[in-house]
């Protein structure tokens, strides 16, 4: 393939700049696999004249490194227009270097920042470059770690239901790979008095349960009104999500670690979920290789017209700010998850940031361009560390 070259009076990428901040947690979160005290945001800033791209990602500070050493030279006196271009360049200069993992997590960040640029070159929301499809994005609120103490988990339910009216709501499950099942369903009977019968309530497990152990642990949810089971086994088992799928009454979902579009395919035609998910910023998530086009907003609309193609909804997987404006744009689109984690930085580290009061958020309707955040540089340098 040819790539384009740019016309003339095109504006083009002068500069890429990165940034690496670590935020300790409020409280220490855990899953069903895994526990962290503090979580990690590589901010990547594109150049063009006298306006900035801005683009993100949750990972290892190392991804700045890939940005810096290996992306930033392919993209700089691109045309700012052709941001599909730009990722398969981006993708063919990091070939060797094994396109998985953080290389892939770099060029969703940048490719997040490229599409933000042409917006803001165009004065435009990114919706309005895009395309809507809907005007406001329905959104669940999802924390419910497993490290918080019953008082933690109460609290912050209700303030997700009570305070701020969001009528969606999902907790983790799966304590010490599965180990605790009792505890599980304390918890799980606990978070339902804690929103009421009224709240659709999830639950993901994060691959921690074995295949008989996630159809057990489905007939307590289904006492307690549970809807959605987000990974009771893990996503790679496609056999066993497929098989799970069959035996429960809760939806099963699944996709935020798929590396590959051709990834997600198989997951489709397994008939693994009943929801598609997918991430444009996570290391973990719509990656390429093999010749697919790495991550970013690029590849998570491309992930929805597979899901649509089979008659699937999608979910937008962490990072609400980032996937606001692409899930606006798709017509199969479920909501987005307003993860604790990433909201909380998200407020901290930028003006623009959506309200999500009412259960749904509505990005564009203020008109700023591209995707409307703004670095709060002062703010965000003190948790500098790269």
């Amino acid at each position: 393939m040819t790539p384009p070259t740019a016309g003339d009076g095109d504006p083009l990428v002068d500069r890429v700049e990165t940034a690496v901040y670590t935020v300790p947690t409020d409280a220490l979160e855990g899953d069903g696999t895994l526990t962290w005290d503090s979580t990690t945001m590589v901010v990547v800033q594109v150049h063009s004249g006298a306006t900035t791209g801005l683009g993100y990602t949750y990972g290892a500070a190392a991804t700045a490194h890939v940005v810096e050493r290996q992306l930033a030279d392919v993209v700089t006196q691109m045309s700012t227009w052709d941001v599909p271009a730009a990722n398969e360049a981006m993708n063919r200069a990091v070939r060797n270097a094994g396109r998985p993992g953080l290389i892939a997590d770099a060029v969703s960040a940048v490719d997040i920042a490229l599409w933000d640029l042409k917006a803001r070159l165009l004065d435009l929301p990114l919706i309005r470059l895009l395309g809507a499809s809907r005007c406001d994005v329905p959104v669940y609120g999802s924390g419910g770690f497993t490290t918080y103490d019953e008082h933690q988990l109460d609290r912050q339910l209700r303030a997700w239901v009570e305070d701020m009216g969001i009528p969606r709501v999902k907790i983790k499950i799966g304590e010490s790979w599965g180990r605790a099942e009792q505890r599980d369903r304390e918890r799980i009977a606990r978070a339902r008095r804690s929103v009421g019968d009224a709240v659709e309530f999830y639950v993901e497990a994060n691959g921690a349960y074995g295949r008989k152990q996630a159809v057990r642990m489905a007939r307590h949810l289904d006492e307690h009104g549970v809807t959605w089971f987000e990974e009771p086994v893990s996503s790679d088992d496609l056999a066993g999500l497929a098989h799970i799928r069959a035996a429960i009454t809760p939806e099963v979902t699944a996709g935020e670690y798929g590396y590959t579009l051709a990834y997600f395919g198989q997951m489709l035609g397994a008939g693994a979920v009943d929801c598609l998910q997918a991430d444009a910023t996570l290391p973990h998530c719509l990656k390429g290789v093999g010749g697919a086009p790495s991550g970013g907003i690029t590849v998570w609309l491309r992930a929805a017209v597979l899901a649509e193609a089979a008659g699937l909804e999608l979910s937008g997987h962490c990072a609400p700010h980032v996937h606001a404006h692409a899930a606006a744009a798709i017509p199969n689109l479920r909501h987005l998850e307003w993860f604790h984690d990433h909201t909380r930085i998200e407020d901290l580290f930028f003006d623009g940031t959506l309200d999500p009061h009412g259960g749904s958020i509505h990005p564009g309707a203020d008109g700023a361009p591209g995707h409307g955040l703004t670095l709060r540089a002062d703010q965000a340098e003190k948790y500098r560390t790269g």
